[in-house]
């Protein structure tokens, strides 16, 4: 498969992720506005921190590493090793989902049983959803490699509304249960999700005209259960070294993701019914940033992962290859910068009136709106290091993955220490401060790297981080009439002044897109010939 068509087919992905991310959020931000009038504060805590904070961490230290690893190679290899190797992430998850529910029954503080009731319950069946959904990785994978774009949007779209249609319907109806209404959904999101990607496989080598026409490596279902033969070995121990130098990264990332959950639940620093408010501002404050960021940084990863070989720089892979991925980081790279800017500088004026809309005075009131403002900072260097990051990731050998864990571990330490500190002196706004730095350090790293592996050759990705003045000055203009903008219309001065601010900003953000349109001839190619239509070729003009 040529560079051109890959880079098509991750084009397609990353736009029907947008789509699909689009729907989760959406959803999200209009439950989490709804629940908030049925349950309270401290239950919404306990869900969206403390158990979730359970689930991710049960499902990213199973699964992230072998992702990595086993969407890298090649098209040459022998599947039977891989899928052996990825159904290792259940008993991986059994014992991750044990130890860190001890952890949570045991160690940690357990919240007023009249307050909260059934904690212990949400953590066995927020443990069991994640055992749940690491039996379906081996069909994740092998549909990600295939590129079954429709799949994908299909079955997590699907998960994702029955789920959010059975919590409101019991928030609705049954509000006393309380933490069973949550743990049930997302053992039933599980459930479900993992039902679409078997029956679909099923389905699909039924038929020897569609195993043909998809080339797949396997013949029937049972193929992708684990197999042992006496003539080769049980995985290929490439990928399985490859995804223990990806283990010891994605131990230190997780951390580093949700390093102020961890802080929160270990250190006791912000009750259980601020942390419920810190995890809805959290969540308004990255809605636009993850509907952007996140599939871009999925698809693109697998872009480069399989356009780029690791153990070569750029000078020794084809050189077609290496300049479509250079034009493609390029792009990437200030459309994360124009999208986190456009965010950092409208967000800024417009916080407070955001939050007195979700949530009226209980977020709009006291430390709010000057988190949700930090937290648009946070979305600029958020955006640029998950391109910059997607890159790398696909990038570096084995020994530089290596190396980079090293670095990872001291700034893990570094970022816990500041989170702790931090927010004793600010607040849960230190959280944001430590954040922001850490992607700080992350970005230059990154930066180093890429600036590095592309020295020798023509190409320079990284001047999709330099702005025209005159778009510069733009934003800067926009960002000072919405400032005085908001201080003489809103936000307690009745509903026609907040309409007029709201007028404003949207002829600001008008002028500045359009600019943005006029001056970045380049990006809005890239983005009409690769992201922009329908119906998308794969190739480069």
């Amino acid at each position: 498969m040529g560079s051109q068509e890959v880079l098509g087919q991750a084009a397609r992905l990353a736009t029907s992720g947008l789509l699909l991310q689009v729907l989760f959020r959406l959803m999200t931000f209009v439950l989490n506005a709804f629940i908030l009038r049925f349950l309270s504060k401290e239950i919404v805590g306990i869900v969206n921190v403390r158990l979730t904070l359970l689930y991710s961490t049960t499902v990213f230290l199973a699964r992230e590493a072998f992702r990595k690893a086993c969407l890298s190679g090649g098209a040459q290899r022998d599947w039977s090793q891989t899928l052996n190797l990825l159904w290792l992430t259940v008993p991986l998850g059994v014992f991750w989902s044990l130890f860190l529910g001890w952890v949570w029954l045991k160690l940690l503080e357990v919240p007023d049983p009249d307050v909260v009731p059934h904690y212990g319950t949400g953590v066995v069946l927020f443990g069991l959803s994640a055992v749940v959904e690491l039996l379906g990785e081996p069909f994740w994978v092998l549909a990600q490699a295939h590129m079954f774009i429709r799949l994908k949007v299909i079955a997590e779209s699907l998960s994702v509304i029955l789920r959010s249609v059975l919590i409101a319907l019991l928030v609705l109806w049954l509000p006393h249960l309380g933490l069973y209404i949550f743990s049930l959904a997302q053992l039933f999101y599980t459930a479900v999700l993992v039902l679409c990607y078997v029956f679909y496989f099923t389905k699909l080598l039924s038929s020897p005209e569609s195993i043909r026409q998809q080339t797949l490596p396997v013949s029937r279902i049972t193929d992708l259960l684990p197999s042992v033969t006496g003539s080769r070995a049980f995985v290929n121990w490439k990928e399985a070294k490859l995804t223990w130098s990806f283990f010891k990264q994605s131990f230190l990332k997780q951390i580093l993701t949700e390093g102020e959950r961890y802080v929160m639940t270990f250190f006791n620093i912000l009750n259980f019914g601020d942390q419920g408010v810190y995890d809805i501002v959290n969540n308004l404050g990255s809605l636009v940033a993850r509907l952007i960021f996140q599939p871009v940084e999925e698809s693109f990863y697998l872009f480069f992962a399989k356009v780029l070989e690791r153990e070569k720089d750029a000078t020794l892979q084809k050189q077609e290859d290496i300049a479509v991925a250079a034009a493609v980081l390029e792009s990437l790279l200030k459309l994360a910068l124009l999208a986190g800017l456009t965010i950092t500088v409208f967000g800024f004026a417009y916080s407070h009136l955001a939050l007195d809309i979700y949530g009226g005075t209980m977020l709009s009131s006291g430390s709010g709106p000057v988190l949700l403002r930090s937290y648009c900072l946070y979305v600029l260097l958020l955006a640029i290091n998950g391109v910059t990051e997607c890159f790398t990731f696909a990038a570096m050998s084995k020994e530089e993955v290596d190396r980079y864990n090293f670095m990872m571990l001291a700034l893990s330490s570094s970022f816990l220490v500041l989170s702790y500190l931090l927010t004793r002196w600010c607040g849960s706004v230190g959280f944001i401060l430590a954040n922001c730095f850490n992607m700080g350090i992350r970005i230059t790293q990154s930066l180093c790297f890429i600036h590095h592996y592309y020295l020798g050759s023509p190409h320079k990705p990284l001047a999709g981080l330099h702005l025209t003045p005159t778009l510069f000055g733009v934003f800067a203009l926009a960002g000072g009439i919405t400032g005085i903008s908001e201080v003489f219309l809103c936000c307690d001065r009745g509903w026609p002044a907040r309409l007029a601010h709201i007028a404003v900003g949207v002829f600001c953000l008008g002028v500045t897109l359009g600019t943005a349109f006029l001056t970045e001839t380049k990006l809005i190619h890239f983005l009409r010939t690769q992201l922009g239509v329908s119906r998308l070729t794969g190739k480069m003009t």
